[in-house]
């Protein structure tokens, strides 16, 4: 059974461009989509009632928000198959059930208003932390979001984030035809500039070479199924502000992240909590399942 690009959808702008970029993604990878409109929405139906205030119900606006998303799917490719629901339950619990039958999650990064922005950022974040499945938060300049560079990012994981993350990249970059641009940075504890140079017996070499040696592992352990121009590097410097200045030449920024066993209190990590906030381009946040 193939599991759908799922994609949460609110009405908003940054919303409507979630659901373009998904649409697009479903037709990639043959999947189908699924728009989902999850909120309480009848805490604000009793209050109207309370008051005595004629309005129309959240459930009449759900189905139109997901009806609404549906149709410009349509529009953008009418032969990705698109199913829709509407769900009167917390957003964020909504899309983790929905995670567990999906084989990515899409979300915008904002919604409506100064407020609500704030709001379904924290949606996202907490989406992007807790997920079973891969999650992309689309985000960005236009060329980023229309895939105009021919490029995927890939900021290289350490072991404890594994192989899933190298795997969901390199599978990305052969749908779209494009480069896998693979980064692993790395600091030296001997001086804090990036233009320091380099001797033989310096003691920044080791640093450095562990850093391509992780390149090359987390590489070559998918090299037989690539299919696609690898470009690998490592370079000095603090993680997030590489990956976040590399993404304004790519399509896609995928970091990994680890996943403990009924953790209650998951951790996303730094570097991929900075690029969600900051990155040029749609970010996946790729979960390596213990």
């Amino acid at each position: 059974m193939e599991l759908p690009v799922v994609v949460g959808v609110d009405g908003s702008d940054a919303g409507l461009r979630a659901v373009d970029w998904a649409t697009d993604e479903a037709a990639r990878h043959g999947l189908p989509l699924r728009l989902v409109y999850a909120s309480r929405w009848e805490r604000y139906d009793l209050g109207a009632l309370v008051h005595g205030r004629d309005r129309r119900s959240g459930q009449e606006s759900a189905e139109d928000v997901v009806a609404a998303a549906a149709e410009r799917a349509g529009r953008r490719d009418p032969d990705v198959p698109v199913t829709t629901d509407a769900l009167a339950e917390d957003t964020v619990a909504a899309l983790l059930a929905e995670g567990r039958r999906a084989s990515m999650l899409i979300t915008g990064s904002r919604g409506h208003g100064a407020l609500t922005e704030r709001l379904l950022g924290s949606v996202s974040l907490a989406v992007a932390t807790r997920a079973p499945c891969p999650v992309v938060v689309v985000r960005g300049d236009p060329d980023g979001t229309g895939g105009a560079h021919g490029t995927v990012l890939l900021g290289v994981p350490d072991a404890t984030h594994g192989p899933a993350a190298v795997e969901f990249a390199l599978r990305e970059a052969a749908a779209r035809g494009a480069e896998l641009d693979a980064v692993r940075t790395w600091r030296c504890p001997a001086h804090a500039g990036a233009d320091h140079p380099r001797r033989p017996g310096d003691p920044c070499l080791p640093c450095e070479k562990e850093a391509a040696t992780l390149v090359d592992a987390a590489l070559d352990l998918f090299a037989a199924r690539a299919g696609t121009v690898v470009r690998s590097s490592t370079v000095e410097g603090a993680p997030q502000r590489v990956l976040q200045r590399r993404s304004a030449d790519a399509d896609l920024l995928v970091v990994g992240t680890g996943r403990r066993a009924k953790s209650p209190d998951p951790h996303l990590g730094r570097t991929a909590h900075s690029v969600l906030h900051h990155a040029h381009c749609p970010v996946a946040v790729v979960p390596q399942p213990e």
